[in-house]
């Protein structure tokens, strides 16, 4: 039976809003203070209400995402603590789709007075989700409504003892529950308790089971790493392709096919034996066809003519069914069932060209990774990656020394590089070019001052030096002595907020009111590498709200510091 519990909050904004803010933080939340981090840090505010928790998290130096399904709410939430430190979503338990999608890790997951609304079969998943957000370290504070439900509103019986027990068997370890205390409302049965948790490691044995395969389970090829490799690479570049699938995830076994080929091209043009007998196993003729392009050619929303898409068509096909019947199926858990399930699907129908888009990469089917292990890779790549690549170049090494032939490390480690895109801007000088030509105007969106042919620039709005990302959304037109003042920083919130009207301009001119092709490349670019809804192209101002939170997660990774605009 579905139950709603968004509606009325909707319909009764005013009065919620009003009654929540008639008290303070400190009054609500008096004996959960003494437990917060004391180093303000990203807090995740689940069932944010009125804002007044978000707001008192901002006022003291957090950067909050603050989560409300009820729209009236929301938008009565803006209005009353407008500040760029809450970023608000439309999202819910027990899934928090949207949230997941964001690839952040908080310091801080506050859920306050959401729990009743949980019915109890929700709850493990709703548990489970919460926990997966924490990072390494970080604090889970959920306060708990007990006592009669009021009759416009559905809820649910809630107990300490129920949250701390689904808190453990998703890797939390409790630190406090707090006694019982009136409720400030004064309404009658009423009491508040508050349960908190900290996230001592990785959550999910996600590092362990990642260690095992990569050092100790049996290979009989570099399949395995590279599946592995691949999925990490997914993980961080392209996360918005995963699909929900209860406690895990699915990718596109087309796009896992398309990064195989990227890493296994370089190790076949220095013929570095990938299993035992100095072969490399899959390469077959449509394989060989490519061998004119760059390993960097090979990414998505790319599009190749005629002959070269019909040979990438079959060659993805190839290596999707080798990662299928082969590492997909035989790396598995201790009781012998795979850790990444794979279905083949089919070659995509024969056309005139490919073009590497989401649908033509779900084609070729599914691989399936826990969620555990999914959000393991996404935030822990700089770890996985080097332990990777020792032990593919010890793989290697072997192969080639049973074959007669000695393999320097330096020469593998070369043929494993991840080689990166170019620094590429020429295409969108070209726009610019073009509109100036036609004497239409064109504006430095950080300073909204009119550009001069000769005095332009065009800005990685996320800096190049953090994340080799060409889309069109994080190509921006700049003048030159901003963009120089602005370097390799990554741009502050304050700064980005300041510019929102000039970046959404752009894209809506150069982008979006350009052809369809054109139209159609700057979606697919955003809905791959921003976390966005995969459903429909993104409006404007959901994709800005996307691009501030990939620029949260890349400060959250790199720890880089900010710009805080022109001065």
């Amino acid at each position: 039976m579905e139950y709603d519990t968004v509606t009325p909050y909707h319909r009764g904004f005013r009065e919620f809003t009003e009654a929540y803010e008639a008290f303070g933080f400190e009054e609500i939340h008096a004996g959960a203070i003494p437990f917060l981090p004391a180093t303000p840090g990203l807090v995740l505010d689940v069932g944010a209400g009125s804002g007044r928790d978000a707001a008192w998290f901002a006022e003291r130096g957090w950067e909050v995402v603050a989560v409300e399904p009820a729209a009236g709410m929301r938008e009565a939430a803006r209005g009353l603590h407008p500040t760029a430190a809450i970023r608000w979503v439309d999202d819910r338990l027990p899934a928090l789709a949207a949230v997941h999608r964001l690839g952040l890790q908080f310091d801080l997951v506050w859920a306050s007075a959401v729990w009743m609304h949980m019915p109890p079969a929700d709850r493990p998943r709703a548990m489970r989700k919460l926990a997966t957000l924490l990072k390494p370290g970080g604090r889970l504070v959920v306060t708990l409504r007990h006592g009669p439900a009021p009759e416009d509103r559905p809820m649910w019986p809630v107990a300490a003892a129920e949250v701390e027990r689904l808190g453990l068997d998703h890797g939390l370890a409790l630190r406090v529950a707090t006694e019982r205390v009136e409720d400030r409302q004064g309404r009658a049965g009423v009491t508040w308790q508050t349960v908190i948790f900290d996230l001592p490691d990785d959550g999910g044995a996600a590092l362990p089971l990642l260690r095992g395969v990569i050092l100790r389970q049996e290979k009989s090829a570099t399949y395995k790493l590279a599946l592995l490799r691949c999925l990490a690479r997914i993980a961080d570049a392209s996360p918005n392709v995963a699909r929900e699938a209860g406690d895990s995830v699915q990718v596109p076994l087309g796009l896992v096919a398309l990064f195989w080929l990227r890493m296994f091209k370089p190790l076949v043009a220095r013929r570095l034996p990938q299993l035992p007998g100095d072969r490399m196993g899959f390469v077959r003729d449509a394989f060989r066809a490519l061998a004119p392009l760059a390993p960097a050619d090979l990414r998505p929303g790319a599009s190749f003519g005629a002959e070269t898409g019909a040979a990438l068509r079959m060659a993805l096909g190839d290596a999707a069914k080798v990662i299928a019947t082969m590492p997909a199926t035989h790396l598995t858990f201790a009781d012998d069932t795979p850790v990444f399930p794979t279905v083949y699907g089919r070659l995509p129908l024969a056309a005139e060209g490919l073009r590497l888009d989401q649908e033509t990469l779900w084609t070729y089917g599914a691989t399936t990774v826990p969620l555990t292990v999914w959000q393991a890779l996404r935030r822990m790549a700089a770890w996985i990656e080097p332990m990777l690549l020792a032990e593919w170049v010890r793989l290697t090494q072997g192969y080639a020394a049973r074959a007669g032939r000695v393999v320097s490390t330096d020469e593998v480690l070369a043929a494993l590089q991840w080689l990166e895109p170019e620094r590429e801007t020429g295409f969108v000088r070209g726009l610019v070019a073009d509109r100036l030509a036609r004497g239409a105007p064109v504006d430095c969106v950080w300073t909204g001052q009119r550009l001069r042919p000769g005095a332009i620039d065009i800005d990685h709005c996320l800096p190049w030096s953090a994340w080799a990302c060409n889309d069109l959304w994080n190509l921006l037109p700049a003048s030159g002595v901003v963009n120089r003042s602005k370097g390799g920083l990554i741009v502050g919130a304050k700064a980005l907020e300041a510019a929102r009207p000039r970046i959404i301009g752009w894209w809506e001119e150069a982008y979006l009111g350009a052809d369809p092709a054109l139209r159609a490349r700057f979606a697919e670019e955003a809905r791959t590498t921003l976390p966005l809804a995969q459903d429909r192209d993104p409006g404007v101002e959901e994709l800005f709200a996307a691009l501030d939170f990939r620029r949260l997660r890349l400060r959250q990774e790199t720890r880089m510091a900010e710009w805080q605009g022109p001065r």
